[in-house]
């Protein structure tokens, strides 16, 4: 089920927001495309980080400028436990324990909170609801059932993204970064052996987060012919700028243009 919760229109760019109803879950949602969209256009899916929410800046940000920029429509979701969907002390847990995990500081790092422990389940909760909000998107005129679909998603994003891709037909392309495949994991390696569409993968050799051996294994197993992988020195919040124009490049490639 989808109820529209809100409208609103800024600097060119209409944002949509919606509820939908998975699992008897709410899960919120928002579209963003460029005012006054009526034909079908490429759709990118964006997965937000750890702590974050669907319209956390970078997000928000980077869904304004495909619209002005490229004509395309974006797509994003509250993860299980984050944004709408986490109770304040949670999210204010999850986000401390990110930010000093991503620091490499082991002295300020707070006990895991129980939603960064609980990964796995979130990822299988995420598959079905991202399938659902594509599924309400595409009902759209501006967006289309035809259209193609892209995906963005890196540290979380990646983590509960790969799963998502190597499952979803509909997804032509993904930029996937700052996550890896740990040892033992081998459930989440299969996942990505399964992707065969064009990856771009950015990487931060610095990372205490997602240590270099689990990123370059995570490279490795994504089974596409087309790949490419993108390391830059420096810590996990740390990617340069212009990797964006990078990811718009990839998406122009595989998407083509919009309006």
């Amino acid at each position: 089920m989808v109820s529209f919760t809100g409208e609103r229109t800024l600097d060119g760019v209409a944002e949509f927001d919606f509820d939908l109803t998975v699992d008897g879950q709410r899960v919120p949602a928002t579209v963003w495309a460029p005012q006054g969209a009526a034909s079908p256009r490429p759709l990118v899916l964006m997965g937000h980080g750890g702590g974050q929410h669907r319209k956390a800046d970078t997000l928000l940000a980077r869904a304004r400028r495909y619209a002005r920029a490229l004509g395309y429509a974006t797509l994003s979701i509250d993860a299980p436990d984050h944004g709408e969907r986490a109770r304040p002390e949670e999210a204010q847990a999850m986000t401390r324990d990110v930010a000093a995990r991503a620091r490499g500081d082991a002295a300020e790092r707070p006990a895991p909170s129980p939603i960064f422990k609980s990964m796995g389940e979130r990822a299988r909760r995420i598959g079905p609801e991202w399938r659902a909000a594509l599924d309400a998107a595409q009902t759209l005129p501006f967006v289309g059932a035809d259209g193609p679909v892209g995906y963005w998603g890196v540290s979380m994003g990646t983590v509960l993204g790969v799963p998502f891709v190597a499952a979803e037909p509909r997804i032509a392309c993904a930029v996937f970064g700052l996550g890896g495949v740990r040892p033992k994991d081998e459930a989440f390696a299969q996942a990505a052996r399964r992707i065969t569409v064009p990856v771009e993968f950015v990487f931060q050799w610095d990372d205490a987060l997602a240590p270099r051996e689990t990123g370059l294994a995570l490279f490795d197993a994504f089974g596409s012919a087309e790949k490419s992988m993108h390391v830059n020195p420096g810590a996990h919040a740390e990617i340069p700028a212009f990797e964006g124009a990078s990811w718009e490049a990839f998406f122009r490639r595989h998407l083509g243009m919009g309006d």
